[in-house]
């Protein structure tokens, strides 16, 4: 692997800096993105439990919020019941604002080094190119066949390696975009239901 590294050329390192990058936010985001740590099920039927029975003080909405994602969402809602569906509802949709950029992290960066890797790959392959001519015109003719075969050795491995890793990153930037999108409404839904319920407007 070392000797395909030093093969691709000095531009084959920032590559392999984004390859590990890449690969650190996607295992990451697995983690992070899992349903039941974003949505424990049957949280918003707890919280009502809790209110019938007189039990929703501060102390188990403050450990609602630190629960989960949704139990922010929810957290923030509860605390403005009082002052009518307006308002729960501004504040749930405020906190699900904040929740969703939370879980969209490192997207960003994944996306860019999605959209980077193949111009990098492409800067390798130009070099190789260089010195492969830079060998012509030095000897006037291909004199210097093991220069030759090792400049176009570059302009493939580096071209390769950019496309390697870019691929992949688009693929699962794209779905972790996704994944955030259907857990954003999820929670939306969910926090809907807790509006209608608190309000009178539904039965749990």
């Amino acid at each position: 692997m070392l000797e395909i590294i030093k093969a691709g050329g000095w531009l084959m390192w920032p590559i392999v800096a984004c390859s590990i990058v890449s690969l650190a936010i996607i295992t990451e985001r697995f983690w992070a993105l899992r349903t039941s740590r974003i949505l424990p099920r049957q949280l918003v039927s707890q919280v009502w439990n809790l209110h019938k029975k007189n039990q929703l003080d501060s102390v188990h909405v403050r450990q609602m919020k630190m629960s989960s994602p949704l139990g922010a969402v929810l957290a923030a809602g509860l605390a403005n019941h009082r002052h009518g569906r307006e308002v729960m509802k501004e504040s749930l949709e405020e906190a699900g604002r904040q929740v969703v950029h939370h879980l969209e992290r490192y997207l960003t960066t994944l996306g860019t080094i999605a959209a980077i890797s193949p111009y990098l790959g492409l800067l390798g392959s130009v070099l190789g190119m260089i010195d492969v001519f830079s060998t012509f015109s030095a000897s006037g003719g291909v004199s210097n066949p093991t220069r030759l075969a090792g400049g176009i050795s570059q302009i493939l491995i580096a071209t390769a390696a950019g496309l390697t890793v870019a691929i992949p990153s688009l693929m699962f930037y794209r779905y972790f975009q996704g994944r955030v999108n259907e857990l954003a409404l999820r929670m939306e839904a969910e926090a809907l239901k807790l509006v209608e319920i608190m309000q009178g407007e539904r039965e749990e």
